[in-house]
């Protein structure tokens, strides 16, 4: 079973087992998977489940993430803020690490046991800025504070 155990002090305890991504925006721009991520994605994706979560607006995430070993999800009902954050407490919230940038993302960012929002080529709606843990500019140093827990633990300890 893969998971991923990190103290913070005055935080919280972590026991992570799920990466929860979104994609246009977050992971991909444009429906086109960035560069930077590719790797960090296969490293990844040997600690932890990873679970990409879509609209698939551009109908590409198939084609784009078939080399990796990850979950895509569809989004298909018409609350796509709902079916995100039911997508994350069904995984079970507390273990769960997850990363957006859009409204549709800000209740799964808020449920979720630690949140990323990105910054990026789209920005970041104020919604899902409000409820995330950190904010950083880039998906690859959203990644990498998994990679390196270190700076996972320097950003949110208190």
């Amino acid at each position: 079973m893969k998971y991923l155990n990190i103290s913070i002090p005055n935080f919280k305890e972590l026991t992570l087992r799920h990466v929860v991504l979104d994609y246009n925006g977050t992971l991909a721009k444009d429906g086109i998977l960035k560069v930077q991520v590719k790797e960090r994605l296969k490293t990844l994706s040997k600690l932890l489940n990873v679970h990409v979560i879509t609209s698939d607006t551009f109908g590409n995430v198939q084609s784009q993430l078939k080399d990796f070993k990850l979950k895509i999800n569809v989004l298909c009902s018409d609350d796509h803020t709902l079916e995100k954050a039911t997508y994350v407490k069904e995984l079970g919230a507390e273990t769960c690490f997850a990363v957006g940038n859009g409204n549709n993302d800000a209740q799964m960012l808020k449920d979720a046991a630690v949140s990323i929002a990105i910054i990026g080529d789209e920005g970041c709606s104020t919604k899902a800025l409000i409820s995330s843990d950190i904010v950083c500019k880039e998906i690859s140093d959203a990644l990498d504070l998994l990679l390196n827990k270190n700076r996972l633990i320097a950003s949110l300890r208190q």
